[in-house]
């Protein structure tokens, strides 16, 4: 109670000061007959009125009394320039920052237990750019500067970095009123201070921290380069390391934009996505699905079967999938376009120079102005004793491994309860294997809400797949002929057979071997960058898997327009990357889709929350398709339709996505899709009738029984 009662005894007073400052009468007429009364005692004793007024000043700006432009003025009057400068400077500055530590200490908890997570980008702003924001709302006034006070006391500025910020940008705009005081008696109106050369004094002030921030970034690429040769000339405008989704999409706007622009790839054009990733795993799940069709054609009235699964067939069938999208990726399609690719292995010999190790043995090196980053990620191999002895597959190698077989491997493994190794789990086990996935925590796709966990390991359960949540793999191993990992839940040990185990617990960015170390660029588990994908040196960028914070491939080729645009242009306009609406799913049946955050990431984040659901299992189109499952459950802000997250499980629940993605980008809440058309039977209507249900949970009950009195009336009644 301590610090809401001195609170509230502080309030209380400036209020008190507030009502007594407010019965004054403020003109300068007021102010020069005050000054008046003070001369005699000004000419007896100067240095007690200095000492009286400094204190005064002090008190005022501290309580944020709307005293301190007359002060001002005074000090110029009594003290003359100098002299008042120096008064009206110190006492200004001791005074905001009172206030300053006063709300740290009685409102900064506060605030933060309430807002949560929802100040962290605001905090990091303040430490990485405060002093700067600081100095240009004390040289512009914006936001009055009692505001200002009050509010960096709930930031995490240092109270030294207030305290000389605020000292300095105060300096001049302090200069300009006491200058006015020294001329008081020459003044009818304040509107007299502002004379057209004082005006143009504070235009010139405004664009001050502009010009500061400008020469401090020239200063410090001046020596962040310092060390280079850098070329007279360039031969490229851009060199894209990489030919994945984000080397592909940087390299393609670019080349539409006229610049010269080099792609260098060391494997296949494509990249994971088309290769190894969601291409040749969508393809098998579909196969897959298929499969599980057949089995249960009796639901739809039909004979049901059992499907002879060849795994040379369904691999046949992906590599054709594959070619049939390799020539949107291709080499050919993007030297059309005007890009120059390289095969090769490229490395940064300095911030404007790669080295490109070609395909035939040789080694080219070119000069480029910019270079972008976009060598992705690979499978993370944990290290499991004796995982190497067992000849493991990843989500990258499995479809070489398996694509020669003609059964699929009777007994599987799948380490990794993340989207992939779902995916992979129910696959191959509606492919006929006999799946045991494991995962070390105590639900599989541990980012989702709970009951999605439960819904998708219901899901895989249902086709098969023995899910061991919970269980740690200790170690891997082969004797008397056969494959075995040891799992260890709790003090409890085991030992699982296969014949195939495929590693799918996360993937690494790759940042070996491409020269970062050489130049001090930073990395952790990704390479860091700032908000415009620019790593250490501002002309070398990074996109996708490499840069993180998201491993999807439409993230990658969100990232790449940002990273190709600041690249070519940022010397006229930059662009920070924006992550606000990042969408993704995971492509077991049934599907699981989310957009924005889920209930658990609310609660995480300290942010209040409503939930709706709405039941597919209710929806007219899904029941007929023999597709109701599933549900839609919304997250908004209480009291209103404002979309904070969605999550779709069902069929087609990614498709169904797209709509509140779209909301979600453009700020539409869930009244303008429960007023959209959406076509019957479809499983899109899902999402209105979970905007209806928000609809019906905030329907106003006094109106209702204003209306139901209303119509009684009308009928008589």
């Amino acid at each position: 109670m301590k610090k809401p009662l001195i609170f509230l005894a502080i309030a209380l007073l400036a209020a008190i000061l507030v009502l007594l400052v407010g019965r004054m009468s403020l003109d300068l007429a007021a102010l020069q007959s005050y000054l008046d009364g003070l001369s005699d005692w000004m000419a007896e004793k100067p240095v007690a009125v200095a000492v009286i007024f400094f204190v005064t000043y002090v008190a005022v700006t501290a309580f944020s009394l709307p005293l301190a432009v007359w002060m001002t003025l005074a000090a110029g009057a009594l003290f003359g320039f100098w002299w008042g400068l120096l008064l009206v400077s110190f006492a200004s500055t001791a005074g905001a920052t009172l206030a300053f530590l006063a709300s740290r200490y009685l409102l900064s908890d506060w605030v933060h237990d309430r807002l949560g997570a929802r100040l962290a980008t605001i905090d990091e702003g303040i430490r990485r750019d405060g002093a700067f924001y600081l100095f240009t709302l004390r040289l512009i006034p914006a936001v009055p500067f009692f505001a200002v006070n009050l509010l960096m006391g709930l930031t995490p500025m240092r109270v030294t970095t207030f305290y000389l910020v605020s000292q300095i940008g105060m300096l001049a705009g302090t200069a300009v009123y006491v200058n006015a005081g020294t001329q008081l008696g020459r003044l009818d109106s304040v509107s007299g201070i502002l004379s057209l050369p004082i005006l143009l004094s504070f235009a010139l002030l405004g664009i001050f921290p502009w010009v500061a921030r400008f020469a401090l970034s020239a200063v410090r690429r001046r020596r962040l380069y310092s060390r280079w040769n850098r070329p007279s000339r360039f031969d490229r405008n851009l060199v894209v390391i990489g030919g994945g989704a984000a080397g592909l999409v940087t390299a393609y706007v670019a080349a539409a934009v006229k610049a010269k622009v080099t792609l260098v790839e060391s494997h296949k054009m494509g990249g994971d996505c088309l290769n190894y990733g969601c291409v040749p795993s969508k393809a098998l799940i579909r196969s897959a699905k298929l499969a599980h069709q057949m089995r249960a054609a009796d639901r739809y009235g039909l004979e049901p079967s059992e499907p002879r699964v060849s795994f040379t067939h369904v691999f046949d069938r992906i590599r054709d999938v594959i070619s049939a999208i390799e020539p949107h990726d291709s080499s050919e399609r993007y030297e059309g376009l005007g890009v120059e690719v390289l095969q090769g292995h490229a490395t940064l010999v300095d911030p404007w120079r790669v080295e490109v190790g070609m395909a035939d043995g040789t080694r080219r090196r070119i000069s480029t102005r910019s270079i972008v980053i976009a060598t992705g990620a690979a499978p993370f191999v944990p290290p499991i004793p004796g995982l190497e002895q067992v000849d493991y597959l990843t989500s990258d190698t499995l479809w070489d491994a398996l694509a020669g077989r003609n059964d699929p491997p009777r007994r599987m493994v799948i380490l990794g309860g993340g989207p992939i190794g779902c995916e992979l789990a129910q696959a191959f086990a509606r492919l006929g294997s006999d799946v045991t996935q494991i995962e070390m925590q105590d639900r599989i796709l541990i980012r989702e809400d709970p009951e999605v966990s439960d819904f998708a390991r219901d899901a895989l359960e249902a086709d098969g797949v023995n899910v061991l949540t919970g269980h740690k793999a200790v170690a891997c191993g082969s004797s008397d002929g056969r494959k075995w990992i040891e799992v260890q839940a709790g003090a409890t040990s085991r030992r699982i057979d296969f014949d195939e185990i495929v590693v799918a617990v996360g993937r690494a960015a790759r940042l070996e071997g491409y020269g970062l170390d050489k130049l001090g660029i930073r990395t952790d588990r990704v390479i860091e960058t700032n908000a415009y994908l620019e790593t250490l040196y501002p002309n070398i960028f990074a996109a996708g898997d490499v840069a993180g914070p998201f491993q999807f491939t439409h993230t990658a080729a969100h990232q790449a327009w940002f990273a190709s645009v600041n690249a070519l242009f940022g010397f006229v306009k930059r662009f920070k990357a924006d992550y606000r609406v990042i969408p993704w799913a995971t492509f077991i049946d049934p599907e699981v889709a989310r957009v924005g955050l889920n209930e658990q990431d609310a609660r995480d984040k300290g942010i209040e929350y409503e939930v709706t659901r709405y039941g597919i299992d209710d929806l007219d189109r899904a029941i007929a398709d023999g597709a109701a499952k599933g549900f839609v459950k919304v997250l908004t802000a209480p009291g209103r339709d404002r979309i904070l997250g969605v999550t779709i499980v069902g069929e087609h629940a990614a498709d169904l996505l797209a709509e509140f993605v779209l909301a979600m980008k453009q700020g539409l809440g869930l009244n303008k899709i429960l007023g959209t058309i959406h076509i019957y039977p479809t499983l899109a209507e899902a999402n209105k009738y979970a905007a209806g249900e928000w609809r019906k949970a905030h329907v106003n009950a006094t109106v209702l029984r204003w209306l139901e009195w209303l119509h009684a009336r009308r009928r008589g009644a």
